[in-house]
């Protein structure tokens, strides 16, 4: 115990030495010379010692690492690379689309809800194009439109015999259309180029439409709405060459913040105008999106 705090002591103290004289104290303790003539090992050793490090490949003409180099904004170096995915100067086409479906005939919740019979189907298609300004980062136009229906036929709630009520013939219809400047980071997760993670942060204008009819007190009442919308959207998603030139692409839509102005009637007459904001950090199945894409 006694010999290895002397070792720190005398090699603490030669670290504020000049070099020479650091040189000579090394050279004079045994433990020391060996200490320093050892090889060193950081912490990023395995990366050092990676030959995917110092591999090129030829593209269009220019010489590209496979691994991209980036900055390591963090304390350490923890060994993570981004493999060259896709080459700078390439062109992608892609169409997405999402559906979901969920439907339900005579449930009943605790004996409170009766002859529930709900329908609601919701899908979009989504062409895009994009272009590689850079190794793995590509900005793009998407142009989208999703429409949504819901149909219910009748419910019922049945609580106390002076508090149940039934509804029928209630019906939901919306659609919207969408156009969106995007940039997508791809990180590729090895060197044969086949599966990459992404994200996608785009900028959307919208406009839309929905119409909500249903009966009270014996009476039609028909509302229609007249949206606009501008939102600012975060989509992290999974990349998958299935051919040379082709991929298949899914992305999951987590987080966005959003502006948005609507306009309601009534039976043809004016309700109202509404300004929202907001922000969301939340998994809907009605935004997972499945498509293709097509490099060239």
């Amino acid at each position: 115990m006694k010999k290895t705090i002397i070792i720190m002591l005398v090699g603490l103290v030669a670290a504020v030495m000049p070099g020479k004289v650091q040189a000579d104290i090394i050279d004079k303790v045994p433990v020391l010379g060996s200490m320093a003539r050892s090889p060193k090992i950081l912490l990023d050793s395995l990366a050092l010692t990676n030959p995917d490090l110092k591999e090129t490949v030829i593209v269009g003409g220019d010489t590209v690492p496979v691994i991209l180099p980036q900055k390591n904004y963090g304390r350490y170096d923890r060994g993570l690379y981004n493999y060259l995915f896709i080459p700078k100067g390439q062109w992608s086409f892609g169409l997405m689309a999402s559906y979901g479906e969920f439907s339900t005939d005579d449930y009943q919740l605790l004996s409170v809800l009766t002859n529930l019979d709900l329908k609601v189907k919701a899908y979009s298609i989504q062409p895009s194009i994009s272009y590689f300004i850079g190794n793995n980062q590509a900005i793009g136009l998407k142009f989208n439109y999703t429409k949504m229906n819901l149909d219910m036929p009748s419910m019922g709630l049945d609580i106390m015999a002076d508090m149940s009520f039934t509804l029928s013939d209630v019906s939901y219809y919306s659609n919207k259309y969408t156009t969106s400047v995007s940039y997508r980071n791809y990180v590729g997760l090895g060197r044969q180029r086949r599966f990459g993670v992404f994200n996608d942060v785009d900028l959307s204008f919208g406009s839309g439409s929905s119409r909500f009819k249903r009966y009270y007190n014996g009476e039609l009442r028909d509302t229609r709405t007249n949206s606009v919308t501008a939102s600012l959207n975060f989509s992290p998603g999974l990349c998958v060459f299935i051919m040379d030139y082709v991929s298949f692409n899914v992305s999951f839509g987590v987080f966005g913040v959003q502006v948005h102005h609507e306009k309601q009637h009534t039976n043809g007459y004016l309700d109202g105008t509404r300004f929202s904001s907001g922000a969301n950090f939340r998994f809907n199945i009605f935004n997972i999106n499945f498509g293709m894409a097509v490099y060239i």
